[in-house]
């Protein structure tokens, strides 16, 4: 075990997802579940996002402001908290209730979730900047659905504990409000 998550929290996390494995599991989800967590494999569909936005005057703003949110998850959630708290994943627990993945097994650490991390920046950056996007209250709340659905698949699909998922939600919250706050000073800054 790892120092940083005292056993309480260790146990109370394998409690909950055991209790989600065994309440949740089903054919249509083992299907499902895979397919949504893709969405958030490297960031790569959130990235996606930001250039297109970037490339449009009207939604410029909300782009590089995810950009920003995303490049700080990578260097501070993804390269520097995966390093230092080093936890292992569920799968990877003697006595882990599943073993047999229905993904492909990452192999870095398990805390914070990475997928989870970029999901609420997208997100959170897509909530606050929501007047700016087409559809604009709608897709703010599909971003945050999705980014919901995100986070319970990388439970689902036991590659995460529920305190690494709740970890990525808070950080990538707090990454999407600095990289629309850095935004918003710079922007000032420029115009004065």
């Amino acid at each position: 075990m790892v120092p940083y998550f005292p056993d309480f929290i260790q146990n109370a996390d394998v409690a909950i997802l055991n209790w989600i494995h065994n309440f949740f599991s089903c054919l249509f989800l083992d299907v499902v579940m895979p397919v949504i967590t893709a969405l958030g494999n490297k960031g790569l569909f959130m990235i996606l996002v930001a250039v297109v936005m970037v490339c449009f005057k009207k939604t410029r703003k909300t782009g590089i402001a995810m950009g920003i949110a995303l490049v700080l998850g990578l260097a501070l959630g993804n390269g520097l908290l995966k390093n230092l708290f080093a936890r292992v994943r569920p799968y990877e627990l003697e006595g882990a209730l599943v073993t047999d993945l229905l993904i492909k097994a990452p192999h870095d650490h398990s805390f914070p979730s990475g997928h989870t991390l970029a999901s609420f920046e997208f997100a959170s950056v897509m909530a606050i900047c929501y007047k700016s996007l087409p559809g604009k209250k709608v897709t703010a709340i599909i971003s945050v659905v999705l980014a919901a659905l995100i986070a319970f698949s990388r439970l689902y699909l036991y590659v995460h504990f529920p305190s690494d998922v709740l970890g990525g939600a808070i950080l990538g919250t707090f990454f999407g409000f600095c990289g629309v706050w850095i935004v918003d000073a710079v922007e000032k800054k420029i115009k004065k």
